[in-house]
């Protein structure tokens, strides 16, 4: 199978998480990853900076438009919920999901109908329910999903709702996930 897109959503203990993940991705790691992470609507400094200083791809904060490019890390700006399309991003300020604005659902269900069977979804550390549903989307267009092992999560109720629906296709601990996406990445 040959994968286009990975997301990835997360919540508390996702900034730890995101940061081991993307700092043993390879250089020439090519799939875009695009992450939702919780944080407050007055966040000051870009999650993109933070991450930035972990990882060897280019980190952006997603602007209305943008377009996909392999190769990159894509960042849900705060306060707005993150769509995917075929090849570019769209952000909307329609109401919280879960509490939750940007919501991982959201990102993902867009994911999963834009990308279908080509597209990745991870759900990673969380203290709530969000991701499951969007999850679920993938599963039902083919795509893969995968959850953080709950062990290994600071916070285990994102990761375990996901894998108690029967919606995951594997689970991951933190520590293997980068080198698990350089497998099924790389595989022709």
């Amino acid at each position: 199978m040959s994968y286009e897109i990975i997301v990835i959503g997360t919540s508390l203990g996702g900034f730890q998480a995101l940061r081991i993940i993307l700092k043993e991705l390879p250089k020439d790691f090519l799939l875009p990853i695009v992450i939702v992470q919780h944080r407050d609507k007055n966040s000051s400094e870009p999650l993109s900076v933070y991450l930035q200083n972990y990882c060897d791809l280019e980190v952006i904060e997603v602007c209305d438009k943008d377009e996909i490019l392999p190769g990159h890390v894509y960042v849900a700006p705060a306060n707005y919920h993150l769509l995917i399309d075929k090849g570019f991003f769209s952000l909307s300020t329609d109401g919280p999901v879960c509490y939750s604005r940007p919501s991982i659902d959201v990102m993902f269900e867009s994911a999963a109908f834009a990308y279908r069977n080509k597209a990745i979804g991870i759900i990673l550390t969380g203290a709530n329910l969000d991701g499951t549903k969007g999850l679920k989307e993938i599963k039902k267009y083919g795509g893969f999903t995968v959850a953080q092992d709950p062990k290994t999560a600071e916070c285990s109720v994102m990761p375990e709702s996901a894998i108690f629906s029967g919606v995951i296709d594997k689970v991951v601990s933190l520590e293997s996930m980068s080198r698990f996406l350089s497998d099924v990445c790389c595989k022709k």
